[in-house]
């Protein structure tokens, strides 16, 4: 039997509620509604979804709360970040404490369905990282793709899934120079409907778990003008 991909859809709006469930059924996904953050959080306790789609706007416990406890805890469910603000710094701030992916509200229903599609198919991709590779050390970090640990000084840092690709793939490419679309399209894959502020995002906080002062890093360097490398340490 075919799994169908269960989708939590939060949002305090009833109409748009009622379109996105709609939208999701028609293309095969179990889709559970909640109005407010509270709802959501004890959907949660009752049945794990495979994606979230969560308005940021919600009475109670916002969007951004309810992705910092998931993002927290043990749950690493894919959330599209549903919201009528669409300026740069709210998508970054969406992306800083874990969404996925970002809709401006008002949003095409079928352009939503995709990013759905993109996000799961993203999730559901064999790992970017082989968990049969061998530890690798560079300078004061080590990274094991076996156990997805990563040890600076001596220190284990937890990183998010995203986080410890992004600081594979750069470490098994040190001196090399790669921009962010090219980052994006490694590591998030050519569906990504993003932008590649997402990147800039994952790289400051990768920053602030590695690096001695993230303010003046060692290891993730920024090359102006074209994006980011990892420094070629012994």
């Amino acid at each position: 039997m075919t799994h169908k991909s269960r989708i939590l859809v939060v949002d305090d709006e009833p109409n748009i509620r009622e379109v996105v469930e709609l939208y999701l059924r028609r293309e095969g996904f179990d889709v559970e509604v909640a109005a407010d953050g509270a709802a959501a959080l004890a959907a949660l306790e009752v049945r794990v979804p495979d994606l979230i789609v969560l308005d940021l706007m919600l009475p109670g416990v916002g969007g951004l709360q309810i992705t910092r406890v998931l993002r927290q805890g043990e749950y690493d469910i894919p959330i599209i970040m549903l919201t009528a603000k669409g300026e740069e710094t709210d998508k970054i701030t969406g992306f800083e404490v874990g969404a996925d992916d970002y809709v401006t509200k008002p949003f095409s229903p079928k352009e939503l369905v995709a990013r759905v599609k993109a996000v799961l198919r993203r999730a559901n991709a064999k790992p970017t990282v082989d968990p049969q590779a061998q530890p690798l050390t560079r300078g004061i970090i080590t990274i094991n793709p076996t156990t997805r640990q990563v040890v600076v000084e001596n220190r284990e840092v937890v990183l998010t899934a995203k986080e410890f690709d992004l600081l594979w793939f750069m470490m098994n490419h040190p001196g090399q120079v790669f921009t962010r679309d090219q980052l994006l399209d490694n590591l998030w894959g050519f569906d990504f409907f993003g932008d590649a502020s997402t990147v800039t995002v994952h790289v400051r906080r990768l920053r602030e778990k590695i690096e001695r002062d993230a303010t003046k890093p060692e290891y993730i360097l920024t090359v102006w003008g074209v994006g980011y490398k990892f420094a070629a340490h012994d």
